[in-house]
């Protein structure tokens, strides 16, 4: 009897980590995205880097900047080349959800990625509006997660 070949676990969600330390969130937005076929299959196999990513507003429209997408090519003679793609892309919102993230922009916040989502028959990207933080605050977020770890640590070894 042949045995079936087990499938990858493919992320549901890409996440960007980053995003939490560097900005203090705000309202979180769900925003559908236009992509290409390659770079459909680069989000759905997990090989998107949100990282560094940001979000702007041109022509009241959502574009998302420096997200890496490691688009397989199907070229003869090279069996899994691959090439990094980082040109904005379209997001889609609604004209409300623009003008009131525009309006939140122009008071000094930054529009952030924080995942994309791919287990749907739709790839969406999670937004939310941050203000970024200092480097003392940064500091402080350390703290406060070592002395968390440190605190749980010592719960569990006592039980």
């Amino acid at each position: 009897m042949a045995q079936k070949k087990k499938s990858a676990d493919k992320p549901k969600a890409i996440v960007n980590r980053r995003a939490t330390f560097d900005y203090a969130l705000g309202d979180e937005l769900m925003a559908g995205l236009v992509l290409t076929g390659p770079e459909v299959r680069a989000a759905r196999d997990g090989r998107v880097q949100l990282k560094g990513s940001f979000v702007t507003i041109r022509n009241h429209e959502l574009w998302l900047n420096n997200a890496s997408f490691s688009l397989k090519l199907n070229q003869k003679g090279q069996p899994g080349a691959a090439a990094v793609d980082t040109s904005p892309r379209k997001l889609l919102a609604s004209r409300k959800q623009i003008d009131a993230l525009d309006r939140q922009r122009v008071a000094g916040f930054t529009i952030v990625p924080l995942r994309l989502l791919t287990q749907g028959r739709f790839i969406k990207l999670v937004i939310a509006v941050g203000k970024g933080k200092k480097h003392y605050d940064k500091r402080e977020t350390i703290k406060r997660r070592d002395q968390e770890r440190d605190a749980s640590r010592i719960i569990k070894s006592h039980l």
